[in-house]
């Protein structure tokens, strides 16, 4: 579904990623993992088309992507749930979540809000509420709800749970866990490496802008070495 191969790309001069290499099957969960700083939200940003592209290919069921604007992207079927959330805080929980709905790709059990309410009872209590009232995790629910709404070919997530209580993770790992049943495209970046532990499929680990290794998930967890190497502080 989603091929990068060879990725490079930064800021003006500054060069952050210097050779990416990650694909996400249909139907799978890949994590993006690394310790911070290594370019995992640069990735994403590329791949969504926030950054330009300096070198290698970034293709999305056989389509190029560089050179396409972030809608253009998102219309193709990838939605993005941006670290730090970014709903729209003076809309409300519903209006967030109309805002983006859609079902270009025809989609024969498409999300709508009443799924969304099942998803998270929490947004169906706080539905007239603006987004700015909202608790950090009922805002992470809201970013989930709302890009899910655009019914997604390829759902990516970026910091799922960073600054979250361990009760309101739990729902959000339980909510993925939910999609992945259903048949969901997960490419997800979190710290939390037991919980991603229990939905991913497949891994790819990034040091220094390089991917260093990918895998499934059985040889991840046959080698406890690579999160000492790579993602312990």
């Amino acid at each position: 579904m989603l091929e990068v191969r060879g990725l490079q790309a930064g800021y003006g001069l500054s060069q952050v990623l210097f050779g990416i290499d990650l694909s996400v099957p249909g139907g799978k969960v890949v994590t993006l993992l690394g310790r911070n700083g290594m370019g995992k939200t640069t990735t994403i940003k590329t791949i969504v088309g926030l950054l330009g592209v300096r070198s290698g290919e970034i293709r999305f069921h056989g389509r190029a992507l560089d050179g396409l604007k972030p809608h253009q992207i998102g219309r193709l079927g990838i939605a993005l749930v941006p670290e730090g959330r970014q709903i729209f805080p003076t809309l409300s929980v519903r209006e967030n979540l109309i805002a983006t709905s859609a079902n270009r790709h025809g989609r024969s059990t498409p999300w709508t809000i009443d799924r969304i309410y099942a998803l998270f009872p929490r947004l169906g209590q706080r539905t007239g509420q603006l987004g700015s009232s909202l608790s950090g995790g009922e805002q992470q629910m809201l970013a989930i709800g709302r890009a899910l709404m655009t019914n997604p070919r390829l759902l990516i997530l970026d910091e799922a749970t960073e600054g979250l209580a361990p009760i309101i993770r739990q729902e959000i790992y339980d909510c993925l866990e939910g999609l992945k049943q259903d048949g969901e495209s997960i490419l997800i970046v979190d710290k939390n490496v037991e919980e991603l532990s229990r939905i991913a499929d497949e891994h790819v680990i990034i040091e220094k802008g390089k991917t260093c290794w990918q895998g499934d998930h059985g040889a991840f967890q046959a080698a406890p070495q690579l999160r000492q190497q790579y993602l312990g502080v």
